[in-house]
C-alpha cells in the first residue's frame, strides 16, 4: 500500500484542526504558512517582511485556492503554482474595495481564520496552536530540507574560502549572499563579525569592520519553504591555544544539547542539559548572553527553548541549536528521529572537524576553517 502524499497528510490535520477550532477554512499569507500548505512554493516579493503577496485559502476537504492580486497572479498561474493544481484568482491591484469584494463573495458566510487579513474581510485571527501543524515533518519535506541544507553548505563553504585578509564585513556578507542565492535559495539572515566583534555582540550585523585575525559567518537560507541555518569560522594564521580551548568547549556543549534532543523531551528538560554542559566545559553563565536556539524548520526558530519550556519534541522535527561562548559559537540544523539525529547541514569531507564530547560520546562538529 503507498503512503499517504504530503498533501493529504497536511489536508488530514488542517481537518482536524478546523474542527477542534470550529473553522470552515484558513487563509494563509505568511511566507512560512504559504509554503507549507503548498508543498514548498513562494509567495514573497520582499525579504523583510513575513507576510507574502499572495495568499491561500484551504479548507478540510483539501480545496485549496490562491488569491492574487493582477500583479501576480500571472506569476503565480504560470510558475509558482502551474503543477500543484491550485487555482488562482486575481482581483485588481489598485481597488482595495473591489479585492474585498472577490474574497468575500467566495468564502460566503464560512468561519475562516487568517494570518494576515490584508484584504480586510473581517477573519477571525488563526488560533496559536497553528504552528504546530508545521512541525513533524513529512518524507517530502525531509527530502527538501537536506537539498537545502546541502546547498547551504556549499554557499557557506564557499565563501569561507574565498575570503581575503583585509575584507570588509560587508564585503565578506555579499558574497555570502552571493554564494546562496547562486544554489537557489534565499538568505534571510545574514551576521557576519571580525575579531574582537565576535565576542563583543551575539547578533552582528555586518559593518565595515575589516578582518584581521579570524571571522564568524552566520546564515538563514531557505529553500521550498525550510530554513537551513548554520555557523561557521575563518581563522588566517594559527590559531591561539586559548582559541582552541573554548572551541573545543563549546563543540562539547553543542554536542549535549544535540544528544539530549529526543523525541517526548521537553525543551525545558533539553534547557538543563545544556545548562549543565556549560557549567562542565567552564561557562556556567554563558548562556545568559544569548538564546540558545530550538527548533526550526519554516520558521527561522519555530520555537526558541528557554528554562522550565513544556514544549514537547516531535519525531521528525528540525532543531537548530546555536550554543557560544565569548569569541566562539556553534551552529547547524538537525533532524530529530526517534533513531537519533542527522546532521543535515554538516560540514562536507574536506572541512576541518572536532568531536564533541558529552557523557562519553561524541558528535562530529565544524572547527574552524584555518588559512
Amino acid at each position: 500500500m503507498s503512503q499517504p502524499s504530503e498533501i493529504q497528510i497536511k489536508t488530514d490535520r488542517l481537518a482536524a484542526f478546523l474542527d477542534r477550532h470550529h473553522l470552515d477554512g484558513v487563509w494563509l499569507q505568511h511566507r512560512n504558512n504559504f509554503a507549507w500548505i503548498t508543498g514548498g512554493r513562494d509567495n514573497h516579493i520582499a525579504n523583510s517582511t513575513p507576510v507574502g503577496v499572495t495568499a491561500i485559502y484551504a479548507t478540510r476537504d483539501g480545496q485549496r485556492v490562491c488569491f492574487a492580486n493582477t500583479i501576480e497572479a500571472p506569476r503565480m498561474r504560470t510558475e509558482e503554482l502551474a503543477d500543484t493544481g491550485i487555482e488562482t484568482i486575481d482581483f485588481p491591484w489598485w481597488d482595495s474595495a473591489a479585492a474585498k469584494k472577490v474574497v468575500s463573495e467566495y468564502v460566503g458566510g464560512k468561519r475562516i481564520a487568517a494570518d494576515a487579513d490584508t484584504v480586510g474581510a473581517g477573519f477571525a485571527d488563526l488560533p496559536s496552536d497553528w504552528a504546530e501543524l508545521r512541525w513533524s515533518l513529512m518524507d517530502e519535506e525531509i527530502a527538501r530540507y537536506r537539498d537545502g541544507a546541502q546547498r547551504t553548505v556549499a554557499a557557506m563553504e564557499s565563501t569561507c574560502r574565498q575570503i581575503e585578509w583585509g575584507m570588509s564585513e560587508h564585503e565578506i556578507a555579499g558574497m555570502l549572499d552571493h554564494n546562496v542565492h547562486s544554489q537557489g535559495a534565499n538568505p534571510t539572515v545574514t551576521l557576519i563579525a571580525a575579531d574582537e566583534r565576535i565576542g563583543r555582540y551575539r547578533h552582528p550585523i555586518p559593518t565595515n569592520n575589516r578582518l584581521a585575525r579570524y571571522v564568524m559567518l552566520v546564515t538563514c537560507a531557505e529553500f521550498g519553504g525550510l530554513i537551513s541555518c548554520c555557523t561557521r569560522f575563518v581563522h588566517f594564521g594559527a590559531m591561539s591555544d586559548e582559541l582552541k580551548r573554548r572551541q573545543q568547549a563549546i563543540c562539547n556543549v553543542d554536542a549535549a544539547v544535540n544528544l539530549a534532543t529526543r523525541p517526548g523531551r521537553t525543551l525545558g528538560e533539553i534547557f538543563t542539559d545544556l545548562q549543565q554542559a556549560y557549567a562542565a566545559n567552564g561557562g556556567a553563565d554563558q548562556w545568559t548572553l544569548h538564546h540558545q536556539g530550538g527548533s526550526t524548520g519554516y520558521a527561522g526558530r519555530e520555537a526558541v527553548a528557554t528554562p522550565g519550556s513544556r514544549i514537547t519534541v516531535r519525531d521528525n522535527q528540525a532543531f537548530a541549536w546555536n550554543p557560544s561562548m565569548t569569541g566562539v559559537k556553534c551552529e547547524d540544523t538537525v533532524l530529530v528521529t526517534s533513531g537519533g539525529i542527522e546532521v543535515l547541514t554538516a560540514p562536507s569531507s574536506d572541512w576541518p572537524t572536532v568531536e564533541g564530547i558529552s557523557n562519553g560520546k561524541t558528535l562530529r562538529r565544524a572547527d574552524m576553517l584555518v588559512r
